[in-house]
């Protein structure tokens, strides 16, 4: 379960098109923030998740957020300007469940590697599906979880959303603020449609004769839309992207992304200043939902969480663009870290990446921090909240300063290489003094205690060898981030 959303160019205090999302996948599923360099390929094809598709002879540089056992991504950028992300939606297609598709991470990485401006990565994206379709597992350890995807591509100068149900779609041009979720969204306002979608839904008895055609209403699957809260989250990104207080800037994407809170009338969404959870907030994850912007796991009703996060502001000039991405899960304690393009930070076979159990990698150093919070998430968070405030702050200075420069494009990458080891090391020890806590017993709060939620997390704890002496420090020592 994911958040994506777009600003164009005249709703921004930058004038430049605005990027963000929240990747929600399931606790354990490592996420990689990689950089793939530029290439020329010999070879005719080459392999992504589950086949071969044909290769071409050159791909781009792209940055990416991806899970550690994936091929494809999450959402990412390239040399180009390109940014996209996709959603998980669930619709009355049925699907096989045999492998023999695209996974939504496939294509955008492939539409990333291949595209000049998002348009081409529009067309891309749907020649993919029409010719290869979406029968794919997206899961980790659920190998059930199948799935069609809709997207947000966006350049410097134009943004789109396109929707899918198997082989069929549909897609508009943005203007203004849009964010989708976990469902389709496009009813008749849509600019283009797949050619055969009308008379199929008709076939099928989801369109009535002589009724308007709604994408979403002859499509969509409304158990496991329902299930998601799809509506719910992206009813607080909409609201918060179309308010009138406050142009979309950076800063503003990433308060977004990191939301607490199930939202609706009667309830509050978290996050003070910068997005942050206020001291005091009363904010427990365990009470959480899938509700959330910045998504907790719970158990069975919330089995995802957020695990990495990505925001881009776009320019014309793809070098003066820039992107931050969290590398690591649940935003609202996590650094945004800065990275331009073209760069070496985090280039392929740099930096260490996560596997499925703790280990040094910027994923892991954050989540161990992270699973130790869950024991009283109030307390372990006032321990380190104002300077993981302050280190955000100095990024956004640093890198605003630096984009304002000339030659900023060496000094730019030295601040992400330096950005990365630096979170890695601020990770590790406010874990342990966070540990502290638990020492003097403060680490107990009573949401601790509920059944449910303490079964949920015992068990992914085991699943990944979690145990207190990993979270404590004494198994999982301090290491740089590089190789």
């Amino acid at each position: 379960m994911c958040d994506t959303f777009v600003a164009t160019p005249d709703i921004t205090a930058s004038g430049k098109m605005i990027f963000g999302k929240n990747s929600d996948r399931e606790p354990n599923e490592a996420q990689c923030l990689v950089r793939y360099p530029a290439r020329k390929n010999s070879s005719h094809t080459v392999r992504i998740t589950y086949r071969d598709i044909p290769q071409v002879k050159e791909t781009y540089e792209i940055l990416v957020s991806k899970p550690f056992h994936m091929w494809g991504a999450e959402m990412g950028a390239n040399s180009k300007g390109v940014v996209i992300g996709n959603e998980a939606v669930f619709t009355k297609i049925r699907i096989e469940g045999k492998n023999k598709g695209l996974t939504g991470m496939d294509m955008i990485r492939v539409a990333l590697e291949r595209s000049q401006n998002s348009k081409d990565a529009l067309e891309l994206i749907v020649d993919l599906i029409e010719q290869f379709g979406q029968d794919a597992c997206g899961g980790y350890l659920n190998k059930k979880f199948f799935y069609h995807n809709s997207f947000i591509i966006a350049d410097a100068k134009e943004a789109y959303v396109l929707e899918t149900a198997g082989r069929f779609w549909a897609w508009k041009k943005i203007k203004g603020f849009y964010s989708i979720s976990n469902g389709l969204t496009l009813e008749s306002d849509y600019d283009d449609l797949h050619s055969d979608a009308i008379d199929y839904a008709r076939s099928q008895g989801w369109l009535a004769k002589g009724a308007t055609f709604s994408f979403r209403e002859s499509f969509s699957d409304s158990f496991y839309t329902t299930f998601s809260k799809c509506k719910v989250r992206r009813g607080i990104t909409m609201r918060e992207g179309n308010s009138v207080g406050e142009k979309m800037s950076v800063r503003r994407a990433m308060e977004i992304l990191r939301l607490e809170g199930q939202g609706g009338p009667k309830s509050k969404v978290g996050g003070g200043p910068g997005g942050f959870p206020p001291k005091d907030s009363g904010f427990s994850p365990a009470n959480s939902g899938m509700g959330s912007v910045c998504l907790h796991a719970t158990g069975f009703i919330a089995p995802n969480q957020t695990n990495g996060s990505f925001v881009a502001e776009i320019d014309a000039d793809s070098e003066r663009s820039q992107f931050w991405a969290t590398g690591a899960s649940i935003p609202a304690i996590s650094i945004f870290l800065p990275f331009s393009i073209p760069g070496k930070a985090a280039l392929e076979g740099t930096i260490v990446q996560p596997g499925a159990t703790p280990d040094t990698s910027l994923w892991w150093s954050h989540e161990t921090l992270y699973r130790l919070c869950l024991r009283n998430y109030s307390d372990a968070i006032s321990v380190f909240g104002a300077e993981l405030k302050d280190v955000q702050e100095s990024l956004l200075r640093k890198s605003q300063s630096i984009l304002s420069k000339k030659g900023k494009g060496a000094s730019l990458d030295t601040l992400s290489e330096d950005a990365i080891v630096g979170a890695v090391r601020s990770y590790q020890k406010w874990r342990m003094q966070v540990a502290e806590l638990a020492v003097k017993g403060r680490l107990f709060a009573r949401p601790w205690f509920d059944p449910l939620y303490r079964v949920s997390w015992f068990l992914w704890n085991k699943k990944a060898r979690i145990t207190d002496s990993v979270l404590t420090g004494k198994d999982l020592p301090f290491e740089p981030a590089y190789l």
